[in-house]
């Protein structure tokens, strides 16, 4: 069966290109590398095409700038996949372009004790708006634009190969939803839509995902390094995980040695999958004593802090603060008031761990915030160690850099 069988208001793409042309700072920009075409920087198109047409970009002497994908009805026009001598979109491209995606992440493809990562990285792997995750032999593909629905048997079809998935969950974003688009639900492209979580194993731990409805493609595999580190740090300690989401701090924490981990979420059926995973590894973290709250993490640090409770780790790990550059402010208000939150919390000498996966703030003001948030409350840092992307969510662009994260001793 063709993948697009099973999307079947999906038409194959068209063999006619779309010339384009664009002002002269966006063509310099695509020169240098820059993935995205605004709607406001195209002067002309040779023609309307439609969602997943090839656009080809050429410079004032009609010479052959770049090449990407059309789509007409978002802000970002033109999402390009290649720049510089004329290339082909053909099955070779897919084939090299996601090889080279798999060799970046060597390390990790070949390593047995991790069996989910992220094997395209959108914009960051040349393949702007696609995001392909593996969790053991399920590969989930979440898209950001409808372009790339006419495209996904030639990536599928180099996709599978190389990585020898049996199963393959599509899933959209709102930008591929709603009454003008092709499916507004998971769609299995090949082999069966599970009706139960994904299991696959994370440096030696066991998780589940629920790779059909929870979040993004059902486990935030970009803090794996960052979930490790906890796991050193936790032993003979207790462990205070906000935002826990699935709970993959907690069950690091809980493997390290920790002897009390508390996870904090506002989503009682995360919740209920971060017991799940503590399951999963009950030899593993039988010395601790994991307890759960359901509860907006605001509050709750407000009121553990009133019942005089500590921890010796305390991670803090919210969602996006902002996704519009006007809500940058706000933003970083939150991060000062998590982080005066979290200190009131930590014991003397006990380390707080933030993160921030918001590409809208960048990371001085990020680091800056906690320190001035510190420092109005009366306490110091010993910076421990900043972190940022793992390998197999690398930084091709500017805004491709969205985490960044601070490991500190509190009062040392």
């Amino acid at each position: 069966m063709s993948h697009l069988q099973r999307l079947p208001h999906v038409e194959p793409p068209s063999d006619r290109r779309v010339a384009v042309r664009v002002t002269n700072d966006a063509l310099r920009q695509v020169r240098a590398g820059h993935p995205w075409l605004f709607d406001q920087s195209i002067t002309s198109l040779g023609h309307d095409g439609a969602a997943g047409d090839l656009a080809v970009v050429f410079d004032q002497k009609r010479r052959f700038a770049a090449i990407g994908l059309l789509d007409p009805d978002s802000p970002i026009r033109v999402r390009i996949l290649h720049a510089g001598a004329p290339r082909a979109i053909d099955d070779d491209f897919w084939i090299d372009r996601i090889g080279a995606a798999l060799d970046r992440r060597g390390s990790l493809v070949d390593d047995p004790a991790t069996t989910a990562y992220r094997c395209i990285h959108g914009e960051n792997d040349g393949l702007p708006g696609l995001v392909v995750d593996r969790y053991a032999d399920t590969a989930v593909v979440k898209i950001y634009t409808a372009a790339w629905l006419p495209h996904l048997p030639g990536v599928l079809d180099a996709l599978v190969p190389l990585t020898g998935v049996d199963r393959v969950v599509l899933r959209g974003s709102r930008a591929v939803q709603g009454p003008r688009r092709a499916f507004a639900h998971p769609v299995a492209l090949l082999g069966d839509l599970p009706d139960h979580p994904i299991g696959f194993a994370e440096t030696g731990l066991q998780f589940e995902a629920d790779v059909v409805h929870g979040q993004k493609t059902g486990h935030f595999l970009d803090q794996r390094e960052n979930r490790a580190l906890v796991g050193g740090l936790a032993g003979g300690g207790s462990v205070l995980d906000v935002f826990c989401c699935t709970g993959g701090f907690s069950v690091h924490a809980a493997a390290g040695g920790a002897t009390e981990v508390h996870s904090v979420d506002l989503s009682q059926p995360a919740l209920d999958t971060a017991k799940e995973n503590m399951r999963r590894n009950s030899e593993r973290v039988a010395a601790a004593a994991h307890r759960t709250t359901c509860g907006d993490a605001f509050d709750v640090l407000t009121s553990l802090a009133r019942r005089g409770e500590r921890y010796d780790v305390v991670v803090i790990d919210p969602p996006s603060f902002a996704s519009r550059a006007d809500q940058v402010g706000r933003a970083l208000s939150g991060y000062r008031r998590l982080t005066e939150l979290g200190l009131a919390v930590v014991r003397p000498g006990g380390m707080l761990v933030q993160s921030s996966c918001s590409s809208r703030v960048d990371e001085a003001s990020f680091h800056t915030s906690i320190r001035e948030a510190a420092s109005e409350s009366g306490h110091t840092l010993a910076e421990w160690r900043r972190t940022a992307h793992a390998i197999d969510h690398p930084v091709g662009f500017p805004e491709g850099a969205y985490l960044k994260t601070l490991f500190a001793q509190v009062d040392p």
